[in-house]
């Protein structure tokens, strides 16, 4: 197949790669980055621009245009895409509210009668500050719109909650939510707004520091699989199957019904907690970092999978197979990161990093200086590690990470330490 592969980061890095694994694809990015353009041919456009994207898909005569980023989705370019009948991976502009704004997930998760947390909406401080006399501690606040993954806080501090309110609602409406307590799991599953097809769970990391300490980010590493999960539901398959009954089918029967169907990758962010399993969240794509540890099992059939959900024939797919290994991946994150990043700086070691046996590195925020390789964001790299199992796929990923240098990088040292 001829793929069209849009965005920039970590995540686009690797689906990039799991395509290239399988084989006899021609694969182009937009706009990539200093890693990607390794790989492959990479363009330069306007993701965020539905016509620019539509020209590019069209006189390249690309048979599938994977869109990466959730601000595409957001901008319709699935739509303009399948306007001039380029099979797009995403869904409409419509179905993108689902991650979009989060009090649309909210009224899709009632109708659907999926599990999750109880919330209010907000739209001024009074409301904010009376939302949070009726709420316990931890606070958890949720910008409704689209805020690059900062605009979720959890706290107990009364102080900070209402500091965060201040800084997000000039930008629409907050949501204030009950506090979920269990772990967290990430679950992607593949539709085309009828049948659905669910890759493997993968737990990541979203707090700064190690032991969960320090400020929300986009993600500080990952692994997948989750041993966990079959020790309290029996397999990872009866869990993945629960999901898939309870959350992710009566959502997109919701979506359909509503007359905004949902073709994609419906990504169900959930909470396992004493009293079954809730969701947090949905986005409209594939996440980062988990992407980068679900992607390396699948053994083939991911691209075929892909374009299936894009035009409409995934109950008739057939199913992934899977490798039978562990992943993990440690993202190394510039000075300052996630407030104030300090960016410009060069990276070495990267190349020595990949020699390490089961390790790949994925470029998140990098470009070509002067002097090599620079650092142009937060999160710079993913590590990524795999082996047989996840104490291998482990000490594979902090092997090569410590072959890396980038002055004041951050990554922290416990990815996946406790399973």
């Amino acid at each position: 197949m001829r793929i069209l592969v849009l965005g920039s980061g970590a995540r686009e890095h690797a689906i990039i790669a799991a395509l290239l694994a399988e084989g006899g694809h021609e694969i182009t990015a937009a706009p990539g980055n200093a890693g990607i353009k390794r790989d492959v041919e990479a363009v330069r456009v306007d993701i965020k621009s539905p016509k620019l994207v539509a020209e590019l898909a069209v006189e390249g005569g690309y048979d599938l245009v994977v869109i990466g980023p959730e601000a595409p989705l957001v901008a319709g370019v699935a739509d303009a895409l399948r306007e001039v009948g380029v099979p797009a991976f995403g869904p409409t502009k419509a179905a993108a509210r689902i991650e979009g704004s989060k009090s649309f997930a909210k009224d899709v998760m009632a109708r659907a009668g999926v599990p999750t947390g109880i919330d209010q909406t907000a739209t001024s401080m009074d409301e904010v500050r009376a939302a949070l006399d009726a709420t316990k501690p931890p606070y958890v606040l949720k910008a409704d719109g689209l805020a690059a993954g900062k605009g979720v806080i959890v706290t107990d501090d009364r102080a900070a909650a209402e500091a965060h309110a201040e800084a997000f609602l000039p930008d629409g409406p907050l949501l204030i939510e009950e506090y979920l307590d269990g772990p967290e799991v990430s679950l992607f599953v593949l539709t085309d707004g009828e049948a659905v097809m669910p890759l493997a769970p993968a737990q990541d990391y979203k707090r700064l520091g190690d032991g969960d300490a320090g400020p929300n980010t986009g993600g500080m590493g990952a692994y997948s699989p989750l041993p966990w999960l079959a020790q309290r539901f029996g397999s990872e398959q009866a869990f993945v199957d629960e999901v898939v009954e309870t959350v992710a089918m009566p959502t997109i029967r919701a979506m359909a019904d509503a007359g905004t169907p949902f073709s994609g990758l419906l990504y169900c962010g959930l909470i396992v907690t004493a009293s079954g399993v809730k969701v947090i969240e949905f986005n409209a794509r594939f996440g980062d970092p988990e992407t980068q540890v679900v992607l390396p099992r699948i053994e083939s059939g991911f691209a075929d999978a892909l374009l299936a959900a894009a035009n409409g024939t995934l109950g008739s797919a057939a199913p992934l197979t899977w490798r039978d290994s562990a992943a993990v991946t440690v993202v190394l994150a510039s000075e300052g990161y996630p407030a104030e990043p300090v960016t410009g700086r060069v990276i070495t070691g990267v190349d020595e990093a990949a020699k390490v046996e089961g390790v790949h590195v994925l470029h998140a925020a990098t470009g070509e200086g002067e002097q090599g390789l620079t650092a142009t964001g937060g999160r710079v790299l993913n590590v990524v590690g795999t082996g047989a199992t996840l104490a291998e796929a482990r000490e594979r990923a902090y092997a090569a990470l410590g072959r890396i240098s980038l002055e004041g990088g951050q990554a922290r040292t416990d990815i996946a330490a406790g399973a």
